[in-house]
């Protein structure tokens, strides 16, 4: 089972391995530099040495370890400095992907501000190319959203429009995040509806592009748009479904990151305890 949770890499990058190890994981996912800000300082030597030094003693699977791509960047943005800003902050961070080893980048694919789906698809094919034009050993993987307003990939059909335009295929995946589905409108609270779920992004995109799954319990109701996670089982996809999601995931060998919340009910030992024991 290779399953794990975001980690911090407070203090210096190579911690990330440490915090890891530190929750069981086999699995987990970073953020390369400060995900709150367009600047990043440069990745230190010592400490990227020190990450694939720990990485490589651990019994942690490179192809289970993903970086996320920073919050301000917009790639469906239609201002022109705004779209050029995050295509470049995304070539910086598929090249610190491939200095520290992480083989996948996670995408989010922002909002289209008002100007329409289409014009965001064009702008988003573009930037991606762009990107995987940039660095040749790191996988870029689009995550599903939340439907938001003037948000794109809600639904598998339109991620999948987005996806197959992309080449080389082999140089992107998708992420499949089950808060975000739920809040999409696909249901996941029973058994049933997992099957009928996953069965839906398998006809439509395939497993065999599914690289990462992004395991997370939902605040909003079914259907509601709203990107809220909420610690597993306590939200409103609940224990039965989300059972059933990690079953499926270990069956097809998908490594699972938790990105739950940390508060007084709960913090990444608690959710990570719990997933495992509805595995």
């Amino acid at each position: 089972m290779q399953i794990g949770a975001h980690v911090s890499i407070s203090g210096s990058i190579d911690k990330a391995v440490d915090n890891a190890l530190e929750r069981e994981c086999t699995a987990f996912q970073i953020f390369t530099r400060s995900p709150r800000s367009w600047h990043a300082k440069d990745l230190n030597d010592i400490e990227v040495k020190s990450f694939k030094e720990k990485l490589q003693v651990s019994k942690i699977d490179r192809f289970a370890t993903v970086a996320h791509m920073p919050y301000l960047p917009n790639l469906s943005s239609p201002d022109k400095s705004t779209h050029k800003k995050s295509v470049d902050t995304m070539i910086k961070e598929v090249k610190r992907c491939r200095i520290l080893g992480i083989p996948y980048l996670v995408a989010h694919l922002g909002s289209h501000m008002g100007t329409g789906e289409d014009n965001a698809v064009k702008r988003l094919v573009d930037a991606f190319t762009t990107v995987v034009d940039s660095e040749k050993d790191v996988i870029v993987l689009l995550e599903n959203t939340a439907g938001q307003k003037n948000s794109v990939g809600s639904d598998f059909e339109q991620l999948a429009s987005i996806f197959f335009q992309l080449k080389p295929a082999k140089r992107f995946g998708i992420c499949l995040d089950t808060c975000h589905a739920f809040a999409a409108g696909y249901d996941l609270r029973e058994e049933g509806d997992v099957i009928k779920t996953l069965d839906k992004f398998d006809d439509v995109i395939g497993f065999e592009r599914l690289k990462i799954l992004h395991l997370n319990d939902s605040k909003g109701e079914l259907g509601c748009n709203v990107d809220r996670h909420e610690h597993i089982g306590l939200g409103k996809i609940g224990e039965k479904g989300l059972s059933k999601v990690i079953k499926i995931m270990n069956e097809k060998k998908i490594p699972i990151v938790l990105e739950t919340p940390i508060d007084d009910k709960r913090d990444d030992f608690g959710n990570l305890k719990k997933a495992r024991e509805l595995a």
